[in-house]
């Protein structure tokens, strides 16, 4: 399973691609969409749009995890923010591909196994983990981090499913 995360925003949105091979995590690719040279706004989501249409078409995701943000310094900062996370979203479902989004505190908690860890903890978790010669870039990393997390909660999900539909069988079939 291939997954895109993405932690969007107004001036940098960040993209990492990490694929799952067996019990393994591989990292693929990481980087970042810059907006700030578009002349206006609409501009910035077209970047964002278009700049995550190419990493779709080129590294053929399987599924798309975007990071929730519920939090910005003032109303219009979480306006633009929420824009960025639309275009970001729209790339996704225009390429057809499904779309999970997590707060923060569930991808720390994913990553590192503690919802309150540092950034920079989290940077070192996924050179860790992916085996990154470096830490990546701040946007980078963190979309790196709701990837790691997407496929650590689909495992989960995947798992307890099968689980939670036999318990459910056995119950209705419970005659006392």
């Amino acid at each position: 399973m291939r997954v895109l995360g993405i932690d969007p925003g107004s001036r940098i949105t960040g993209y990492g691609i990490v694929e799952k091979q067996g019990n393994s995590l591989v990292h693929v690719d990481n980087g970042a969409i810059f907006t700030d040279c578009a002349a206006d706004f609409p501009g910035r989501l077209k970047r964002v749009f278009d700049g995550l249409c190419a990493v779709i078409e080129e590294y053929r995701p399987d599924q798309v995890a975007v990071e929730n943000v519920f939090f910005a310094t003032n109303a219009q900062s979480a306006l633009k923010l929420g824009q960025a996370r639309g275009a970001a979203i729209v790339a996704a479902v225009h390429a057809g591909l499904p779309v999970a989004e997590y707060t923060a505190l569930q991808v720390k908690q994913a990553v590192v196994g503690h919802g309150r860890a540092q950034k920079n903890q989290v940077q070192k978790m996924l050179k860790a983990l992916l085996g990154l010669p470096e830490v990546a870039q701040a946007d980078a990393s963190d979309a790196l981090a709701v990837a790691v997390c997407h496929i650590n909660s689909h495992g989960l999900v995947q798992a307890i499913a099968p689980a939670a539909g036999r318990r459910a069988t056995s119950w209705r079939n419970y005659k006392p």
